[in-house]
């Protein structure tokens, strides 16, 4: 039947894109880790995000801190709307908590817009990224 709703037949999963691209990176990141020119792959999206992360002041102290955004870019690399954050593991009190969500909306505000290719930024445009940040504290940090 021309037009139906197996028109193409089934995809086979290879084929298509999961449903929310996901990055897990350790904060803040080693100098170099991210490219210089624009970003034309998954594996370098999530470090350019990911980029201007920093130790906020009152954090430091804790010895391991998590937190997952959810997000979504345009085709030119700018944030669609407001970054939720659907996850974070925080030792301490809910003061810890605001300390981290706020350096973790702010290092997003920083790196976007994120320079894209033209052919990734058609790819990931509206898709929901989830970008997931781990602070292990002054120990993880080699102090």
């Amino acid at each position: 039947m021309p037009g139906g709703a197996d028109a193409f037949g089934p995809l086979e999963p290879w084929r298509t894109l999961p449903q929310t691209l996901r990055g897990t990176l350790r904060v803040p990141l080693l100098a170099g880790e991210t490219g210089p020119g624009p970003v034309d792959t998954l594996k370098g999206l999530f470090p350019a995000l990911a980029a201007c992360w920093e130790a906020p002041e009152g954090l430091a102290k804790f010895e391991r801190t998590e937190i997952t955004a959810r997000l979504a870019l345009r085709r030119d690399g700018s944030v669609i709307g407001t970054p939720r954050i659907t996850f974070s593991k925080t030792p301490g009190d809910d003061k810890a908590r605001e300390i981290l969500i706020r350096a973790t909306l702010d290092a997003i505000a920083r790196c976007t817009p994120v320079r894209l290719t033209p052919g990734l930024g058609g790819a990931i445009a509206g898709r929901p990224l989830a970008l997931r940040f781990i602070y292990d504290g002054p120990r993880g940090q080699g102090i």
